[in-house]
């Protein structure tokens, strides 16, 4: 099997809180006007996993999720040349791990969540996603 790929992708917890995932076990990633996070939800890949960022209110990781189905067409814009995956949850953080952090953390400097701050979905490094899961006090669960 393929070493995933890793991202972030944000909600605003009023909107979809990572709770909320926990309790449905999965949902559609819908409703991304961009073109870059777009392309992004694009490449993503079954089994890629994601950083689960709150937006607006919190702003910080809370969680990982994982992508469950291959992109295809965004139902909520059908027709339209938009995308979206599934995705499930995996372990919540321990401690969020809060946008102020990221930003006091040096070998956190070039993650995409500071320099592409207005797109919704991003790609992030192994070792950026490795370093926000250690700042959270978290490790994935076995066999994921």
């Amino acid at each position: 099997m393929a070493k995933p790929q890793y991202w972030l992708i944000k909600s605003e917890p009023s909107v979809y809180a990572y709770a909320q995932l926990e309790k449905d076990g999965r949902t559609e990633w819908t409703g991304v006007r961009s073109f870059e996070a777009r392309n992004n939800l694009r490449a993503m890949k079954p089994g890629d996993l994601c950083l689960y960022y709150h937006s607006n209110e919190g702003k910080a990781v809370v969680a990982v999720a994982r992508v469950l189905t291959e992109p295809g067409e965004d139902p909520t814009a059908p027709g339209e040349n938009w995308a979206s995956v599934e995705v499930g949850p995996v372990v919540a953080l321990k401690e969020p791990v809060t946008l102020a952090t990221v930003k006091a953390t040096r070998d956190l400097k070039d993650i995409q969540l500071l320099t592409r701050s207005r797109v919704s979905v991003v790609p992030v490094s192994a070792e950026h996603f490795k370093r926000i899961l250690e700042l959270g006090g978290t490790k994935l669960p076995r066999g994921r």
